[in-house]
């Protein structure tokens, strides 16, 4: 079945039992288990079945020609139909909400809301209310009931962006809506039913931080029941060109130049899909000059002004280049900060001087993950 196993209890002696109730007849989704008398078995997808590539240069947003993406693709349209929680891996920029959209739109909720939520940018004190919601007065500033990130994705999906970075003692409640599919409001006692599909997103390596006591076993396990790696652009230099066009296509641009092509395609984007996409909106603002090696500092010389000279163009609005400029410089700044705190926020935020909650903000604004 699309949903899962179908599992019937053919009136055994010893029963089927699912989170200690006695069934006779249910739906399973992979990943689950249950127990048949005294034994314990659980249900998984066979990954050998999704491992086939399609033959296709795009894919619902998503474009690559390289055998990786393939396969991407190929196992992302196998899971059309299903609701089984997904988990999305990959390095800062390569697109894992993209990912998590072509799984969503081949879903048998499709119709419904997709709603990403980047747990890494919210308040600690303020994860369960914005995941839960909250009933008025429950705590100082709640000053109306919200719903939460379950309540808005209702009838949906649900992407938990950066799910490494919730809180240890959120976790059980997230195990108890995936398991049981109730949540409970922050201020409330009574739990209410959701019907939402989960994807969770991630570039931490979830099985280190579960060995580290960072992230609970069973948790993992029951959002990782199918895992969807996307792989960092230095890996796939074929999908350069393409996704170059294809960014600057977006913008009104026809094509790009052979030789900026060629340029791009030589270079290593450690800020992966997110720095190509930069440097051509940098190109198109801007031309030939912006994305160039980077500048020298300003006390070799000049070497800013330099760039900055180069870069001006007096046929295009001041206040759009100076936009453009800002945006670039945002954008570098955070890639080589959160490269160099290998994705540590809160680190990241120290580093550079700004508040951790102002850095999240900063983040969900350039579309950091």
């Amino acid at each position: 079945m699309p949903e899962g196993v179908l599992v019937r209890d053919l009136k055994s002696r010893n029963g089927t039992f699912y989170l200690d109730q006695r069934v006779e007849r249910m739906v399973l989704a992979p990943g689950t288990s249950l127990r048949l008398g005294s034994t314990t078995i659980a249900i998984e997808l066979d990954a050998e079945l999704a491992d086939e590539p399609l033959a296709l240069a795009g894919f619902r947003g998503m474009v690559g020609a390289s055998p990786a993406m393939q396969r991407l693709f190929g196992m992302v349209a196998r899971l059309d139909g299903s609701l089984v929680p997904v988990m999305v891996h990959g390095e800062t920029g390569v697109g894992k909400e993209l990912v998590a959209r072509a799984v969503h739109e081949g879903s048998r909720v499709a119709g419904g809301p997709f709603v990403p939520v980047n747990c890494g940018a919210i308040p600690r004190e303020l994860v369960a209310s914005t995941l839960f919601g909250h009933k008025k007065g429950a705590f100082t500033g709640a000053t109306d009931a919200r719903k939460g990130a379950f309540g808005a994705a209702s009838g949906g999906t649900l992407l938990l962006d950066e799910i490494g970075e919730l809180p240890l003692d959120v976790q059980p409640a997230l195990l108890r809506v995936l398991e049981r599919g109730e949540i409970v409001a922050v201020g409330e006692d009574v739990p209410r039913r959701v019907e939402v599909r989960v994807v969770a997103a991630t570039h931490r390596d979830l099985l280190a931080e579960v060995q580290a006591g960072r992230f609970r076993e069973d948790l993992y396990y029951r959002l990782a029941v199918v895992k969807l790696v996307v792989p960092p652009l230095r890996e796939r230099p074929e999908d350069i060109a393409p996704l170059a066009s294809f960014f600057a296509r977006q913008e009104g641009q026809s094509d790009l130049p052979a030789d900026v092509l060629e340029e791009l395609s030589q270079r290593p984007f450690p800020g992966n899909v997110r720095e190509l996409r930069n440097a051509v909106l940098s190109f198109v603002a801007l031309g030939g000059h912006a994305f160039g090696e980077a500048p020298p500092p300003p006390s070799q010389a000049g070497g800013l002004d330099r760039a900055l000279t180069e870069a001006v163009r007096l046929d295009l609005p001041f206040l759009a280049q100076r936009e453009a400029i800002a945006e670039r410089f945002t954008a570098l700044y955070v890639d080589r900060l959160l490269r160099e705190t290998n994705g540590n926020q809160t680190a990241a935020a120290k580093l550079a001087g700004l508040d951790r909650t102002y850095l999240g903000r900063l983040l969900a604004k350039l579309g950091r993950r």
